[in-house]
């Protein structure tokens, strides 16, 4: 059974906590972010470890390996953007279809040890990239395609939110 793309604009966890998963944005910042995902890491090594990881709690949810291949590939995008909003006044994103990502890439399918080495891989590359990120550059700026605004800093919220979300969505 397909998954029900999720259309909602997940935005407005800039402003308020996620009442799904608690996470607080407001003290997460792009020095905060190597250290975050550096912790996540080894649970979501876990995540993969376990035998039934391909197997969907039920038809409209992704499975743990559905969601860490997500999770590999938001840590590839968002470092993707992060490095087009410090190099590029006014970055514009291109659109990402992350459910039809998820079919054309066959996550459902993939091999948990590949995924696993390379989420890690991904995760200390962006690590990586928001350890670099001097604070003046913080409020540069960058436009999602359907109109929101992020700054360096609101995009590493933005991004911190949906790694942990996803960790809450595979733990819970």
């Amino acid at each position: 059974m397909p998954i029900i793309p999720d259309e909602k604009d997940w935005t407005w966890v800039l402003t308020r906590p996620c009442p799904e998963c608690s996470f607080d944005l407001s003290s997460a910042t792009p020095a905060t972010v190597p250290a975050t995902i550096q912790n996540m890491l080894p649970r979501w090594r876990a995540v993969l470890r376990r035998p039934e990881v391909a197997e969907r709690p039920n038809g409209t949810t992704w499975s743990p390996l559905e969601y860490a291949c997500h999770v590999r590939d938001v840590f590839a995008l968002f470092d993707q953007r992060l490095n087009l909003m410090l190099d590029t006044d006014d970055a514009q994103f291109e659109n990402w279809d992350q459910d039809r990502t998820a079919v054309e890439m066959d996550y459902a399918n993939a091999d948990p040890a590949v995924v696993s080495a390379e989420l890690t891989a991904e995760g200390e590359q962006i690590a990586e990239s928001f350890a670099g990120v001097r604070e003046s550059d913080w409020g540069r700026k960058g436009l999602r395609s359907n109109g929101s605004e992020f700054t360096v800093l609101t995009l590493a919220q933005y991004f911190l939110h949906d790694v942990v979300h996803h960790l809450h969505d595979v733990d819970g």
